[in-house]
């Protein structure tokens, strides 16, 4: 039977050097996710891997399929998340090369379906501590041991995409107190946490946004890509050692508990009041 117990959202670089993958394609009731789901041991425990914009990076931020890439994890048994991705920085002591283990979220995205709870039961997921700080401790600890610059918290302002921002916008951001700006945190991790999974973001900085914080030139796709590329060994090493520190017992970590108190029809509770995964994932 496939199954896995971490996931972890990224390329191929993740999984392309490890033994034995094997490539399952997953199916969803909410479409196809971004690429097949590649199954792998990583220090004895089970990991899914998915190419959040497709093997070829081909999908958009704001065309990504959030709900089926997330419903695949779920559905082959993830129950911990590690969610790495390259972000912009909106501050002038985060810099490029550093990496930021965020520890809050603002969405400013608009249109995208992030929800799995449509009704008939009103839902309501709390987000005030989306990311897990058990995850958050363990990715902290492996990227200082790599010796690679690490901000221990910082919030990252979600944007539409695909373009990026205007001077204006980033100096708001900036404004803000805000520290990191990306177009996929949200509603990724947020889904997570809608079906009982703990989620951890490691936000890669590859530039100063555009530039008015720094007095640097606004970024471009080309320097994003040339950055990230340079991480990319850093953040696999990072990721791999997570894995293998992340603790045995991931029930502990609390995510699923967390949903008994989510439910809008009060303390009414029944064997029939169970959510739709419940009746397709075994936990």
């Amino acid at each position: 039977m496939d199954r896995a117990e971490i996931g972890v959202f990224g390329g191929s670089g993740f999984y392309s050097l490890l033994e034995h993958v094997r490539e399952v394609k997953v199916d969803t009731p909410y479409g196809p996710p971004s690429d097949s789901v590649f199954l792998a041991e990583v220090a004895g425990r089970k990991v899914a891997f998915l190419p959040r914009h497709g093997r070829h990076h081909t999908i958009p931020p704001h065309k990504l399929n959030y709900r089926a890439n997330v419903w695949a994890f779920r559905s082959l048994g993830v129950k911990a998340v590690i969610s790495p991705c390259a972000a912009g920085s909106l501050q002038a002591h985060v810099e490029p090369g550093s990496f930021v283990v965020c520890d809050q979220f603002v969405d400013r995205t608009r249109g995208r379906a992030d929800t799995f709870f449509d009704g008939p039961i009103v839902t309501h997921i709390s987000p005030a501590e989306l990311y897990d700080p058990v995850l958050r401790r363990v990715a902290i600890d492996c990227i200082r041991a790599n010796g690679i610059p690490v901000h221990e918290t910082g919030t990252v302002v979600v944007i539409q995409g695909p373009r990026f921002s205007t001077k204006s916008e980033s100096r708001w951001f900036h404004e803000q107190g805000w520290e990191v700006i990306n177009m996929t945190q949200y509603p990724e991790a947020y889904l997570c946490r809608e079906l009982g999974m703990a989620v951890v973001n490691i936000s890669l900085i590859t530039d100063y946004d555009s530039g008015v914080h720094s007095g640097t030139e606004p970024v471009s796709a080309h320097e994003v890509l040339r950055v990230f590329q340079e991480n990319a060994v850093r953040i696999r090493k990072v990721v791999l050692d997570m894995i293998e520190q992340i603790p045995a017992d991931l029930e502990a970590l609390g995510a699923f508990q967390s949903l008994a108190f989510s439910r809008g029809d009060g303390h009414a509770a029944s064997e029939e009041d169970i959510r739709l995964f419940e009746t397709r994932f075994i936990w």
